[in-house]
C-alpha cells in the first residue's frame, strides 16, 4: 500500500490532557451561574476566572487574559456529549438538537456518575460514538478507540498479546483510522518491533523512526510523541484499555467489551446524527441482556480463578440494569484483590517509587532510561495527584500496616493502579494504623507562604479527628517540595481545640520530600525496614520543638534527618532509642510496672541562684518566660536564669512518683 499524507486524530485537547478533570470542571459548570451562557465568546474571561477560583485550573494572573481556558473546557463538554453544541455551523437547525450550552439528558446522567467506574462508562459511551473526522477526509467519521481496539486484537490475534508500545501508537496508532487496511497498519507495527527490538540505540532507532514517518506529516514531528500520550491517556479512561509500560493493553476484565467495540469500518451516520446520540447517551454491548450475561460471566469466571469472593444473590438475573450491577461488583472485588496484590509489590520496587519522587521534586517530567518503554513519567498537570500516589506506595512499601491499602488512600485510582485525582476533604491524605499507633500523612505541591494558609487548619483538623477515633498514639506527617517557615511554626506549636473546647497538642512533623526519600531509601538500602523508624524520626524531630524557633526547628529536623538516615545505613539505629528526646510538658507516660501516668512537675537546681532547688508546673504549656534549652537537661528563665533538670514528678493513679531524667526516658514510652 503506497504510504499517503499522513495527519494525527485527537480524542482530546491539548489544553485539557488529563479527561480525570473533565468530572470535576463538568459538575462546577452545571452549578454555576454560566450553564448555558457560553455563546459565542460570551462569558469566556469570567468562566475562566471561576475554574481558577475554584481550583479547577491554575491560571496565573495575566496568564490567560482572553478565556481560551473556558473555549476549551467547553469544547470538551460538547464532544463528550455533555452540553448541545451549535450546530448551525454544520447546516442543521439548533432547535432539532437543544439549546446551546444546556446541559445535555447525558450530562445529567453523567453528573450522577459518583463512583470511578460509573465515570468511566460514561466516557465509553462518549468515545464509542463515530464522530472523529478520519485524517484523510474530513467528511467520513469513526471512533478512535473503535479503531484501536481493532487494531489491538489483530495484535492479539498474531502474537498472543493486545499490547501496543508507545513508539507503536505514536508512529502506526493515532495516525492512522479505517480508511486504512487494517492488516497493513499492523505489518508495520510488527516490523517496527522487530527492527527495534534488534536496535542496539532504542533512542537513536525511535528518532530516526519519527524522521521517516514525518516526512508525511505537514506539521511539527514533536506531534507523534506528544500527542500520542494525551490520546492513549483518553483511551485508558474508558476503563477497557490500561497502561502497559508506557503504552497500552486491552483490560482483562473488559476484554469481552472490546471485542463487542472493535471496528475498523468507517461509521454511517452524519455529524448532527452522532451529536444526538451524544446528548442522549449512546448505547453500548452491555446494554443487550444476553450481552450483559456473557460480560457477567466473563468477569465471574476470572472472579473464580482467583478465588476472589463476591455476592450478587439478591439481583435478578433476567433484568439487564441488575446484571450489569452485579458485574460491577463483581468487578470491584477483583479490583480490590489486585489491590491487595499490588500492595505486596511496593516493598520490591522502592528504587522505583524513590525515582519517582526525584522526578517529583524536579517539578515532572520523564526518566532517562535508555530504552523509552522503559521509562517512568509524572505529567507536569499531575504533580499533586502523584505525589500523594508516591507517598501512599512508599508507605505500602514500608508494609506492616492493619489498614487495607485501599483504606489508606483518601484517593482515587485507576484500573493501573495510577492516580486519577487528589484525595477530597474530610480526612487525610493517607491514614495508616500499625500495631501500636497511626500515621496521619498529608501533602502539599505549594512552596510559598501560601502553604500555611492552604494546609495550616486542614492538617492540624485532620490529625485531631484521627485522635477521637483511635486508640493509639496518633502522629501527623507533612511532606511538600519545599517546607515555609510559616508552615513549620504553625506545625511547631501543634495547637488544636476540639469540638468541647479541649486544648490539644499535635505531635505534627514536616518534611521535605527529598529528606523523606533520604531517609526511606536508607532503610530499605540497609534492609532494616519498619515503620517504627518513621514513627521515631517523627518522635526525635517533635521532641524539641518548644526549644526552637520555627527557622531553628526546620534546621534541627534535617540535621535529625542525616543523622538518623547515617545511623539506618550503618546498623546503628533502634526503634525507640530515646538517647536524644526530651521530657515535655504534660507528656503522657507509659510504664511497664506503673502503668500509665502524666508528668506534672520538674524538679530543677537554678545555678543562677546558689544552686537552689525549685519546681516547674509542666502539666501544661511553659510560661513564656521559660524555655528548654536544646539539650533537653535545662531551662532558661527570664529573671531566674539557667536550670538544670533533676527529675520530675510522674502521676500514676492516684499516686506520685518522683523519677530521673535517664530513667524516664529509658523505662518508659513518652507521647502526647
Amino acid at each position: 500500500m503506497k504510504e499517503k499524507q499522513i495527519d494525527i486524530w485527537l480524542v482530546g485537547n491539548t489544553g485539557l490532557r488529563n479527561p480525570a478533570r473533565i468530572s470535576d470542571g463538568f459538575k462546577l459548570y452545571a452549578q454555576s451561574p454560566f450553564a448555558g451562557q457560553l455563546i459565542g465568546g460570551k462569558n469566556d474571561v469570567a468562566f475562566t476566572k471561576y475554574l481558577s477560583e475554584n481550583g479547577i485550573i491554575n491560571n496565573k494572573q495575566g496568564k490567560d487574559a482572553t478565556g481560551s481556558h473556558a473555549r476549551k473546557w467547553r469544547l470538551m463538554f460538547e464532544r463528550n456529549g455533555l452540553i448541545y453544541p451549535d450546530v448551525r455551523r454544520i447546516g442543521c437547525r439548533q432547535e432539532e438538537l437543544g439549546p446551546i450550552g444546556q446541559i445535555t439528558p447525558f450530562g445529567y446522567m453523567f453528573l450522577q456518575a459518583d463512583t470511578y467506574p460509573a465515570e468511566q462508562e460514561c466516557f465509553l459511551r462518549t468515545m464509542s460514538v463515530e464522530q472523529i473526522p478520519t485524517t484523510t477526509d474530513s467528511g467520513k467519521l469513526f471512533s478512535p478507540l473503535r479503531w484501536i481496539l481493532a487494531v489491538m486484537l489483530e495484535l492479539e490475534k498474531r502474537t498472543g498479546s493486545s499490547e501496543i508500545t508507545r513508539t507503536e501508537f505514536a508512529l502506526w496508532g493515532h495516525t492512522t483510522d479505517p480508511t486504512y487496511d487494517l492488516q497493513y497498519v499492523v505489518d508495520n507495527i510488527l516490523d517496527l518491533r522487530r527492527r527495534r527490538a534488534v536496535a542496539p540505540s532504542k533512542r537513536v532507532f525511535d528518532h530516526n523512526e519519527i524522521n521517516e514517518r514525518s516526512k508525511q506529516y505537514s506539521k511539527n514531528k514533536g506531534n507523534f510523541f506528544d500527542y500520542a500520550d494525551m490520546n492513549m491517556r483518553y483511551l485508558r479512561i474508558t476503563g477497557v484499555v490500561q497502561r502497559k509500560g508506557r503504552g497500552l493493553i486491552i483490560a482483562p476484565m473488559k476484554h469481552v467489551v472490546a471485542e463487542k467495540m472493535a471496528r475498523a469500518t468507517i461509521g454511517s451516520k452524519s455529524l448532527f446524527n452522532a451529536k444526538t446520540i451524544l446528548a442522549n447517551g449512546a448505547p453500548l454491548p452491555s446494554d443487550d441482556l444476553a450481552i450483559a450475561k456473557e460480560l457477567l460471566a466473563s468477569v465471574e469466571g476470572m472472579a473464580k480463578d482467583q478465588s476472589v469472593y463476591y455476592d450478587i444473590s439478591d439481583l435478578d438475573v433476567n433484568d439487564t440494569a441488575a446484571v450489569n450491577i452485579a458485574r460491577y461488583r463483581v468487578e470491584e472485588a477483583l479490583q480490590l484483590t489486585n489491590e491487595i496484590a499490588y500492595a505486596d509489590k511496593q516493598r520490591d520496587q522502592w528504587r522505583e517509587i524513590a525515582e519517582y519522587m526525584r522526578l517529583i521534586e524536579r517539578g515532572g517530567g520523564v526518566s532517562r532510561e535508555e530504552d523509552e518503554d522503559s521509562r517512568i513519567e509524572v505529567p507536569k498537570d499531575e504533580l499533586p495527584a502523584y505525589l500523594e500516589w508516591i507517598l501512599w506506595r512508599a508507605e505500602l512499601a514500608i508494609d506492616h500496616m492493619i489498614t487495607e491499602p485501599n483504606e489508606v488512600r483518601g484517593f482515587k485510582i485507576d484500573s493501573d493502579f495510577l492516580p486519577v485525582s487528589t484525595a477530597g476533604g474530610g480526612r487525610g491524605d493517607l491514614c495508616c494504623e500499625y500495631q501500636d499507633f497511626m500515621l496521619v500523612t498529608e501533602v502539599s505541591m505549594s512552596t510559598s507562604s501560601r502553604q500555611e494558609a492552604m494546609e495550616g487548619e486542614p492538617v492540624r483538623r485532620h490529625v485531631s479527628d484521627a485522635i477521637d477515633s483511635s486508640n493509639c498514639p496518633v502522629y501527623g506527617l507533612f511532606v511538600a517540595i519545599k517546607i515555609d517557615t510559616n508552615t513549620a511554626e504553625t506545625f511547631r506549636h501543634g495547637i488544636w481545640y476540639d469540638k468541647r473546647d479541649n486544648k490539644r497538642r499535635l505531635d505534627i512533623v514536616p518534611l521535605t520530600l527529598a529528606q523523606f526519600r533520604e531517609h526511606f531509601v536508607a532503610m530499605f538500602e540497609s534492609k532494616n525496614v519498619s515503620p517504627e523508624k518513621l514513627r521515631d524520626l517523627i518522635r526525635e524531630c517533635a521532641i524539641r520543638r518548644d526549644a526552637l524557633d520555627g527557622p531553628e526547628w526546620k534546621l534541627y529536623i534535617e540535621r535529625t534527618v542525616q543523622n538518623r538516615t547515617h545511623l539506618i545505613r550503618e546498623g546503628r539505629l533502634e526503634e525507640g532509642n530515646s538517647d536524644n528526646l526530651i521530657v515535655l510538658p504534660g507528656m503522657t507516660v507509659d510504664h511497664p510496672l506503673l502503668g500509665t501516668g502524666q508528668v506534672l512537675l520538674a524538679e530543677v537546681i537554678c545555678r543562677d541562684k546558689g544552686n537552689s532547688l525549685a519546681t516547674i508546673p509542666f502539666a501544661g504549656q511553659l510560661p513564656d518566660e521559660i524555655r528548654i534549652l536544646p539539650d533537653g537537661m535545662r531551662l532558661e528563665h527570664a529573671d531566674k536564669g539557667l536550670m538544670d533538670v533533676v527529675a520530675y514528678q510522674v502521676a500514676f493513679g492516684d499516686k506520685l512518683w518522683y523519677m530521673k531524667r535517664e530513667d524516664l526516658l529509658s523505662a518508659v514510652r513518652l507521647y502526647y
